[in-house]
């Protein structure tokens, strides 16, 4: 048994802005349960108008393999490894950093980072689960474009997903397959995402208020893929209600949630790729009561939300986590209310307060 490290006191007067921004971030995973390789590269650009002595980039339960910057192999003297991070000794302005690291999903039993359960490769990031998969600057107020590159056995994971469009996908080798997403909206490392494995799905469209067609996804396990159709129709609801509230508008090509038994989260609201524990998303007539069908409504809403309300426009930290979720709740109050009954629903939101958030807060 492994002591758990000793929570460190942070303040809201400490922050200060990173000194680098991140331009772009390259990722490529060949996922192998024990043994996932994962390349970077990821475009650095200074934003302080003098030279910074070294840059800490955020790392945790990673095996550096190779390093490097603008091309160059990275000599000794210019980084050092740290528990938990990768520290550049006075990085230029502007350049490119490459390593290739191997991380362990199936042993990651903290389910933070990128985890194996139950045969699907799953990740989750927020709050700081994404320095558990390379080196990076960890943090809501670092913004990056990812492009991303799935390699897997095809027999094992004939689904890979991430945030963002499909770019390209092929075979290579005897029994692999590839796939690449492309996110051309820039987010924080928390809102990253992947799923990789043995999925069923059910495919649906949506036409914005625009004219744009999106595709619709839902991906689970395959015994339940017949529980999912409340979801779906729950779904285009969100996205038809948050045009006329608000005049927001989905702006992907794609929008995926992906349902697994063990997701250790209740729902996230990765760009482009929800993940979603089963809970949270299975309905169906002769199994669930009227409270699962709103309760399914409420968080597949809520998680579309987010797309503006915490994705498109973020945290700066962590201080800062209220106002988005605030907001969304908020709107997901909204739009049961607008669907339901507006009573009930103000009544159970008042009595959750009393009974959870008070007895919390005393």
């Amino acid at each position: 048994m492994t002591d758990a490290p000793t929570p460190q006191l942070v303040r809201l007067a400490d922050y200060r802005a990173p000194d680098y921004r991140i331009g772009t971030a390259d990722l490529t995973f060949r996922l192998i349960p024990d043994a996932t390789i994962v390349g970077a590269r990821i475009h650095f650009v200074r934003q302080t108008a003098m030279p910074v002595g070294q840059l800490r980039l955020d790392g945790e339960d990673l095996t550096l393999l190779d390093i490097a910057i603008d091309g160059e192999p990275l000599r000794a003297e210019h980084y050092r490894l740290e528990p938990n991070a990768l520290v550049l000794v006075r990085p230029p302005e502007r350049f490119t950093l490459e390593t290739t690291v191997r991380i362990d999903p199936a042993g990651n039993s903290q389910l933070s980072g990128l985890y194996l359960s139950n045969g699907v490769f799953c990740t989750q990031c927020e709050a700081e689960g994404f320095r558990r998969i390379t080196y990076f600057l960890d943090r809501p107020d670092v913004l990056a474009r990812y492009r991303v590159r799935l390699e897997a056995p095809r027999a094992a994971c004939p689904v890979l997903l991430s945030n963002g469009n499909p770019v390209s996908s092929g075979h290579f080798g005897d029994d692999w397959h590839f796939a690449t997403w492309d996110d051309p909206h820039p987010k924080p490392s928390y809102l990253f995402a992947l799923v990789a494995g043995d999925l069923a799905v059910l495919e649906d469209g949506y036409r914005t208020a625009s004219g744009r067609d999106v595709r619709l996804a839902i991906y689970t396990e395959p015994p339940f893929i017949d529980q999912c159709r409340h979801a779906m129709d729950s779904l285009k609801r969100a996205m038809t209600w948050d045009e006329q509230r608000y005049g927001l508008e989905y702006d992907l090509d794609v929008y995926n949630i992906v349902a697994v038994s063990d997701f250790n989260m209740g729902a996230m609201e990765n760009k482009g790729l929800n993940v979603f524990n089963t809970s949270a998303t299975l309905a169906r007539r002769d199994t669930s009561t009227d409270a699962d069908f709103v309760n399914v409504e409420r968080i597949i809403a809520h998680e579309y939300f987010h797309n503006w309300t915490g994705n498109r426009i973020t945290c700066r930290d962590w201080f800062q986590l209220t106002l988005k979720e605030g907001l969304t709740v908020y709107r997901d109050q909204e739009f049961t209310a607008d669907h339901h009954s507006r009573s009930v629903k103000r009544i159970g939101d008042v009595a959750l307060l009393r009974e959870g958030q008070f007895t919390e807060d005393a």
